[in-house]
């Protein structure tokens, strides 16, 4: 499994894509520093958010998207780590997977159980394209399958939305 610069292939289409690449990277910065959440949003927006940023597509992140993730997430942790780890294969457990995967799989678990208003193909497709960006490998057929595991769990009945 070989991490790549994501910025090197594909790039975000919009503004929420946008928003959330930027909330991978602020949480995988998050959980290396330890450092405080409001203080690592506020970096990104002030440095990150630019039009020339390593996206490269003039594409300004949704700035309310990417707080909320990043909230979500570390509010409700404790939750998106129970549901992620119900929903790996047996034998594997949230810490053997690459920190930025866990980020990755943290911040689509959070729209999955906290923002019914994104429908699942959407967040499956755009965390499964994200994964793509940062790595060479199968980790994109690791995160479909995942967050499609955590969806049957967490919205069954809206699988097809």
């Amino acid at each position: 499994m070989g991490m790549k610069d994501a910025a090197a292939k594909g790039t975000p289409h919009n503004e929420r894509s946008a928003a959330r690449l930027k909330a991978t990277q602020a949480l995988y910065q998050l959980e290396m520093t330890r450092g405080d959440t409001e203080e690592v949003i506020q970096e990104f927006i002030d440095h990150r958010f630019g039009p020339d940023s390593e996206t490269g597509t003039g594409c300004i992140p949704d700035e309310a998207f990417f707080q909320d993730l990043l909230r979500g997430v570390v509010l409700n942790q404790v939750q998106i780590d129970q549901a992620l780890a119900a929903s790996l294969a047996s034998g594997w457990t949230l810490a053997r997977i690459d920190s930025i995967l866990r980020a990755l799989l943290r911040a689509a678990a959070y729209e999955l159980i906290g923002r019914a208003d994104v429908p699942v193909k959407v967040v499956i497709d755009e965390y499964v394209e994200l994964a793509k960006d940062f790595f060479d490998g199968e980790e994109s057929s690791f995160v479909n399958a995942v967050l499609d595991r955590l969806a049957r769990n967490k919205r069954g009945a809206l699988i097809g939305s």
